[in-house]
C-alpha cells in the first residue's frame, strides 16, 4: 500500500520537535467524507505543542481538500479507522502523547490540560466521558450509560476520543487490522499491558446522528448485540457485514 504525505504551514501545524514547556501531543483524525464536521473537530484542537493529521481514505465530498486547506498534516490511506489510525500513528516523531479522535467529535477546550495531568498522574492511557449533540433526554441518558459502562469496565469506543502515551502504543502494537471493533480490542490488550483507563470527566461533544438515523433503541440493541456477538468469537467481518452492510 502506498501512502501519500502533505505538510501545510498554517497555524495547526506545530513543530513536531520544538521545545516546549508540557508534553507534545499527536492528534490522529481517520476521515471519510466528513467535510460538514472536520472543521469544527479541528478547531477544537488549537493549541500549543499539538501537531495533527488528518488520515483521509479517499473522501469524495472535499473532506481531504477541506483538511489541507485548515492546516493539518494530510495521509491518504486504504479504507478501515483501525488502518487509518495506525498509519497516522507512524508518523509519531517527539510527541509523548497519541490522541485519537473522531471526525464528528469536539474536544473541550481544557482538553490537552485533562489529559497532561492524567498523565503525570501515572496513567499511560485513557478517554474522555462523552455527550452528544442532541436535546433529547434520551439521548442525553445513553451517554450517561456509556461513560458508565466505560468506567465499569474500563473499555472505551473511539467517540471518546482516546489517548495513550507513545511509548504505550509502541509496546501494545496498536491497533488489530479489523474492521469493527478496534477500539475494545485496543482497550482489552491496554488494560492487561498498563492497567485501567484514565476516564476524564470532558466532556467531548459527538455526532448523535447513528441513533437518529437508525433510532436509539434500535441502536442500542444493535450495539449491546455486536458486542456480545463479539465477546463470543464472532468475526469483527461478519460484524461488520451486520452493522454496515457491507463486506470488507
Amino acid at each position: 500500500m502506498t501512502t501519500q504525505k502533505e505538510n501545510s504551514s498554517t497555524n495547526l501545524i506545530r513543530p513536531a520537535c520544538a521545545h516546549r514547556a508540557g508534553p507534545e501531543i499527536l492528534v490522529v483524525i481517520p476521515v471519510l467524507n466528513e467535510v460538514r464536521t472536520l472543521e469544527i473537530c479541528l478547531a477544537s484542537l488549537q493549541g500549543v505543542g499539538v501537531r495533527i493529521v488528518v488520515v483521509d481514505a479517499q473522501s469524495t465530498d472535499g473532506s481531504l481538500e477541506r483538511a489541507r486547506e485548515l492546516g493539518a498534516q494530510v495521509l491518504i490511506a486504504q479504507r478501515g479507522r483501525a488502518e487509518q489510525m495506525n498509519q497516522g500513528a507512524l508518523t509519531l516523531a517527539c510527541e509523548q502523547i497519541l490522541v485519537f479522535v473522531h471526525a464528528d467529535t469536539r474536544l473541550p477546550s481544557d482538553w490537552r490540560t485533562q489529559i497532561v495531568r492524567a498523565i503525570r498522574h501515572g496513567r499511560q492511557w485513557g478517554r474522555f466521558d462523552v455527550q452528544l449533540d442532541s436535546d433529547r433526554p434520551s439521548l442525553a441518558l445513553v451517554a450517561r450509560m456509556m461513560n458508565l459502562r466505560s468506567r465499569l469496565t474500563g473499555i472505551c469506543t473511539g467517540d471518546q476520543a482516546i489517548f495513550v502515551t507513545a511509548e504505550t502504543w509502541r509496546r501494545c502494537g496498536g491497533f488489530a487490522q479489523i474492521p469493527l471493533m478496534e477500539d475494545i480490542d485496543l482497550s482489552r490488550r491496554l488494560k492487561r499491558l498498563v492497567g485501567a483507563p484514565a476516564a476524564l470527566q470532558g466532556p467531548v461533544l459527538t455526532s448523535a446522528r447513528r441513533w437518529e438515523t437508525r433510532g436509539v433503541l434500535r441502536t442500542i440493541l444493535l450495539m449491546w448485540m455486536l458486542r456480545a456477538m463479539y465477546a463470543l468469537g464472532v468475526s469483527p467481518q461478519r460484524l461488520h457485514r451486520l452493522y454496515y452492510g457491507t463486506h470488507v
